[in-house]
């Protein structure tokens, strides 16, 4: 019943750690940064009283490592930054790809680059969360677009992480992150939670990179019996260093092969007036979503057809979809925080003669119906 359901005005942030201690998160270790800095704030208050472990560390790349070696000793493991501090905790992200250890990077985006605009909003790291380490890695990213959202993406965060043994980042935005909304407080029997698959094989046969089936190894945690070697070199089925060339590429291929083989299951969208398919796909995501659903929506009124496509998991990109969204539109607009970034990823993807055209503010201000609405008629028009 509704009055059974708890309710509670939260903060983004604030949402995010709460969404964080539901999903089982029992360490974090970070360093202060705005605009993040509330869910350290948050964690280091609660955790404590929940049993867990909260570590203020000297900077993000000791963050970073020590998230790292609490997820290979089995813990549910998390740390938050933004901007510069996301930056710096790149080699050691990309450790945690290549070695598949299982954690959540929060990044709550603001404008940069370097220092930038600490106060303001951007959304100009989405393609450093998924290209920010050197090398072919694997990595999933989340952007949820409300208070509410960031509450469940953030469970849903240690639930791809613990399933597919991965890292996962939650790609929030300043606006995200200081909102304030009616957020719904799930409880506990409410929550499923995913636990990673542990070996079953006697100690001595245990291969913490093996090549499995569904290409995810089993991962055991240090002090149950297990003793296995990581290493950010590349490595063989044991853990160990090998420039075998044959183990080298079945060790990055796997590492692909377990993206391409379950990205359906990790893809999440939304879907706004798509049925019957419109003329103009509008692609959004994040905090932008918001923004263009309202354009959207007063295009409608005014007769055009348009419809929106909110990305939700932004790694993997959802490429079937938009493919065959693609397919059968006119023309592609894509709204964005930044000078253009997940448009190059759509166009990918498109018809060569769709016309794919970007909508960009990038000044550390959130941008207004009127571009995208602007920029729908202006399409129209030129069919007319």
């Amino acid at each position: 019943m509704e009055e059974d359901k708890e309710w509670r005005l939260l903060q983004g942030n604030e949402a995010c750690a709460e969404g964080a201690l539901l999903g089982g998160c029992n360490f974090f270790a970070g360093y202060p940064i705005t605009p993040s800095s509330e869910i350290a704030e948050y964690l280091s208050r609660e955790l404590p009283r929940r049993g867990g472990v909260f570590i203020q560390m000297e900077d993000e790349i000791a963050s970073m490592g020590a998230v790292i070696g609490a997820s290979l000793a089995g813990a549910k493991a998390m740390t938050a930054t933004s901007g510069p501090g996301f930056s710096l905790k790149q080699e050691n992200l990309g450790f945690a790809s290549f070695c598949e250890v299982p954690c959540v990077v929060v990044n709550v985006m603001r404008g940069g680059p370097s220092t930038g605009q600490p106060t303001l909003t951007s959304q100009a790291d989405v393609l450093q969360a998924r290209w920010g380490p050197h090398g072919d890695h694997p990595i999933i990213a989340l952007a949820p677009s409300s208070v509410e959202e960031t509450l469940f993406l953030t469970i849903e965060s240690f639930n791809l992480a613990e399933k597919y043994r991965e890292p996962v980042i939650l790609l929030l935005d300043e606006v995200i992150a200081h909102m304030r909304e009616k957020t719904y407080i799930p409880k506990p029997e409410e929550i499923h939670l995913v636990e990673r698959k542990k070996p079953t094989c006697p100690p001595d046969d245990y291969l913490p990179f093996e090549m499995t089936e569904d290409y995810i190894p089993p991962l055991a945690a240090y002090g149950e019996g297990y003793r296995f070697h990581v290493t950010g070199l590349t490595h063989d089925q044991r853990g160990f260093p090998t420039n075998r060339p044959d183990e080298a590429e079945q060790l990055l291929t796997r590492l692909k092969m377990k993206m391409e083989f379950h990205k359906k299951d990790m893809w999440k969208y939304e879907g706004l007036f798509l049925e019957p398919v419109p003329d103009i796909l509008v692609v959004t995501y994040g905090s932008t979503a918001r923004v263009a659903k309202r354009a959207v929506r007063i295009a409608r009124d005014e007769g055009i057809s348009v419809g929106l496509l909110r990305v939700i998991t932004v790694w993997p990109f959802p490429d079937e979809v938009v493919k065959q969204l693609a397919s059968e539109v006119k023309g592609i607009i894509v709204p964005e925080q930044n000078q253009g970034q997940i448009i190059c990823e759509v166009e990918r993807y498109v018809r060569r003669d769709i016309p794919v055209v970007g909508v960009h503010r990038f000044d550390g201000s959130m941008m207004e119906p009127s571009q995208i609405y602007n920029t729908i008629k202006e399409m129209k028009q030129k069919w007319q």
